[in-house]
């Protein structure tokens, strides 16, 4: 009997998959999230920006010259026998049917948020509450963008008060590790019973 090796699982006996989707406009990291935190080199769908696609997209962030185009996918193992698959949604508008098709499955999600510019995070949380998926808010640090205090972050978002709010940055392992913390650890949370 010839072996074939598309006929072997993919992970070793006992472990565990899980997906998650980093979601979040355009420009606020997601892309330097899954980099960051993925143990294997992340697959990458970015295609640069040209001038036919300011007429679908509204982007505003100068500094950007490529955009995801479907998604990023990276893999992070964690203790328990558990492997974390994430998958990076691309931040703009239109995209919002595909993203609601990742969304499939998912256990979870972790919305990156960009304070200088609020407003465009509502999407994500709302894709996110519409297909009632937990997810936690990290706010990604961008030199010189401003600060708020949690109180008024979750009112700015109008965040129910059982949704985590963390502060990371997304291109450095240590700090992205605390989204994807307190994203397994909401999860994991204990069912509050219903009186």
């Amino acid at each position: 009997m010839v072996s074939n090796a598309f006929s072997a699982p993919y992970l070793p006996a006992g472990m565990r998959s899980v997906k998650i989707v980093v979601l979040g406009p355009f420009g606020v990291g997601k892309t330097s999230y899954i980099g960051a935190i993925s143990e294997i080199a992340p697959l990458r769908t970015e295609e640069r920006l040209t001038r036919a696609g300011q007429v679908v997209d509204e982007l505003n962030v100068a500094t950007k010259s490529t955009t995801t185009v479907a998604l990023d996918f990276g893999r992070r193992t964690l203790g328990g026998g558990i492997v974390v698959y994430l998958f990076g949604a691309p931040g703009q508008p239109r995209f919002a049917d595909m993203i609601r098709s990742l969304l499939d499955g998912a256990l979870g999600g972790l919305v990156l948020v960009d304070t200088r510019r609020i407003e465009e995070s509502f999407e994500s949380i709302g894709l996110l509450e519409e297909a009632d998926v937990p997810y936690v808010i990290a706010v990604n640090t961008f030199a010189g963008a401003p600060l708020y205090d949690e109180a008024v972050l979750r009112d700015a978002l109008s965040l129910p008060p059982d949704r985590p709010v963390v502060h990371l940055d997304a291109r450095h392992l240590e700090s992205a590790k605390t989204g994807l913390i307190a994203l397994v650890a909401d999860i994991l949370r204990p069912m509050r019973s219903v009186t």
